[in-house]
């Protein structure tokens, strides 16, 4: 995982105690179980979130009224050791459609024993994004992406 672009990536880390393959799906399969429901862009409060288990698949919000609104596309799908997508929603929470606008957020999963993994996230590419700074700045700090993880590893372990 690694960034040229010319701000730099946002990364976090996280343990979780279970299998690499439990922890790979926990993140794919249940992202409404630890993604904070306030966390949405679309038009009404989300019922779900979802992701498409293969490259080119939709990671996306369904409303409770049944619209969807889309976050990104899946680039990498390796269960269990890596996946990654692309984040198009800019720093003004609105999903953009345009790819080459996309920043994006890969994820490794690493067997730390048989009972053990590690997650490590790199959100990169937030160059590319309209109002870069503040999306940035918002993922980047309290309450982002450092947040998710510790929300996520409470609902793995």
């Amino acid at each position: 995982m690694s960034s040229t672009a010319s701000m730099p990536p946002i990364r976090g880390t996280v343990r979780v105690g279970v299998p690499v393959e439990r922890a790979f799906r926990v993140f794919t399969d249940s992202f409404y179980s630890w993604w904070p429901p306030a966390y949405h862009i679309g038009k009404t409060d989300p019922a779900q979130i979802l992701l498409e288990p293969r490259v080119g698949g939709r990671w996306y919000e369904r409303g409770t009224d049944g619209s969807e609104c889309d976050w990104g596309r899946v680039l990498t799908w390796e269960p269990p050791h890596r996946l990654v997508l692309t984040w198009q929603i800019n720093g003004e929470w609105q999903y953009d459609p345009d790819p080459d606008h996309a920043s994006e957020v890969e994820v490794r999963f690493t067997a730390d024993g048989p009972e053990q993994t590690l997650v490590e996230l790199e959100h990169r590419n937030l160059d590319r994004l309209a109002a870069a700074q503040s999306l940035h700045d918002q993922v980047g700090g309290p309450g982002g992406w450092t947040s998710l993880l510790e929300a996520y590893a409470k609902v793995t372990s």
